[in-house]
């Protein structure tokens, strides 16, 4: 698969093959090439937590909110649930700030997982000080971002915005419809 591929195929997934389990050497793959993303500063103030056995999975569940747009959509239902969760943290023994190196780094991991045959999302709406004391995360650590992760079932379609509407959203037949913008909007030249 060509880079242009990886990146049309490394969409926002949702909903898993629930009974498809991610063994820890293909976690550790997968943080190994956000270990080798750009950091700014060259400070590499993230750490990395992961979860990808059934009962911690459904420990961390509760703490996600999984899709904005789809407001009558509480998140995955049993048996499509994620497998495995990456928790990206920010070590404040290094740096107070972390910039993007989480975006850089979460988006590594989600083009590895996609060349792996899996699939995630990037979720950013988290309850942050539940799932810390959950998990007895240490103070000096800040949950950035966290990483669902499985082997995708649901269908998403690109297509082109249709008016200024940037909403995706589901058809009847469970097909996830993500409008983009055209390159044409995205240039601007003077």
């Amino acid at each position: 698969m060509n880079l242009k591929e990886l990146i049309f195929k490394t969409r926002s997934y949702r909903r898993f093959n629930e009974s498809y389990q991610i063994d820890d050497k293909t976690i550790e793959s997968l943080i190994d090439l956000a270990r080798l993303s750009p950091s700014g500063a060259n400070k590499q103030p993230l750490k990395y937590l992961y979860y990808n056995t059934a009962k911690e999975c459904e420990k961390i569940f509760p703490y996600l909110a999984w899709a904005g747009y789809l407001t009558d959509w509480p998140g995955p239902e049993q048996g499509e649930r994620p497998t495995a969760y990456i928790i990206i943290l920010g070590d404040k023994s290094i740096s107070e700030l972390f910039g993007v190196d989480h975006g850089i780094a979460a988006h590594s991991i989600l083009l590895g997982a996609t060349d792996a045959g899996l699939g995630g999302c990037i979720i950013g709406s988290i309850k942050r000080d539940e799932l810390t004391n959950e998990l007895s995360i240490p103070d000096n650590f800040d949950i950035l971002l966290i990483l669902a992760l499985g082997k995708p079932i649901e269908n998403i379609i690109i297509e082109d915005i249709k008016g200024a509407d940037v909403k995706y959203w589901r058809d009847k037949n469970k097909n996830h419809h993500v409008p983009k913008r055209s390159l044409k909007e995205l240039i601007i030249k003077p």
